[in-house]
């Protein structure tokens, strides 16, 4: 049975600690909805009705040029193991980059990883639980390391340049922010 909260629980709290991945849902008013799922130690509760994550370079950009057309956000986390939760976080975002004081101020909470790309806000206004029977089990083996090897190997400069060749647009042509303009 879902239910619906005002903020983030303390046992919410701890089971978003917990979790090794979480997923990113965004969309524009017009073009494609986008689900992206987010690893490593990423994202972080600041309140009650607060949180941070950490966006690293990825192949698209979408959450970003969404974000600037529309700024709805859901997250979601599922158990994979142990007593089965769904747990929703909506609410409204903002997106910024090593340009903006915002990105200065949070960039601290996360561990140094090279092709760290934005920091995320959101502000929550719902919080859902759902009964996430249907989710199965799952162990967690460990990390993968390829993204982390790969942005080591390319180095600030080549990030950068793969950043303007393949993160300034999303597949519907929106731009992402990562160049100002």
């Amino acid at each position: 049975m879902a239910k619906v909260f005002e903020e983030i629980t303390e046992e919410q709290k701890s089971f978003i600690a917990n979790q090794k991945m979480f997923f990113v849902g965004t969309a524009a008013n017009e073009g494609r909805v986008n689900i992206s799922p987010k690893g490593m130690d990423t994202f972080r509760v600041l309140g009650d009705n607060k949180i941070v994550w950490l966006n690293l370079t990825g192949s698209g950009n979408e959450t970003a040029a969404h974000l600037l057309k529309n700024n709805r956000m859901t997250i979601m986390f599922c158990a994979f193991e142990g007593k089965p939760l769904i747990l929703r976080l909506y609410g409204l975002a903002k997106i910024y980059h090593d340009r903006d004081e915002r990105y200065r101020e949070y960039i601290d909470l996360f561990p140094k990883i090279v092709g760290s790309r934005q920091i995320i806000e959101m502000d929550i206004d719902m919080v859902q639980t759902s009964c996430g029977f249907a989710v199965p089990f799952m162990d967690f083996k460990e990390e993968r390391t390829q993204l982390k090897s790969w942005a080591e190997k390319k180095g600030k400069d080549r990030l950068q340049e793969y950043w303007e060749e393949k993160n300034t647009h999303s597949i519907d042509n929106f731009k992402t922010g990562m160049i100002e303009e």
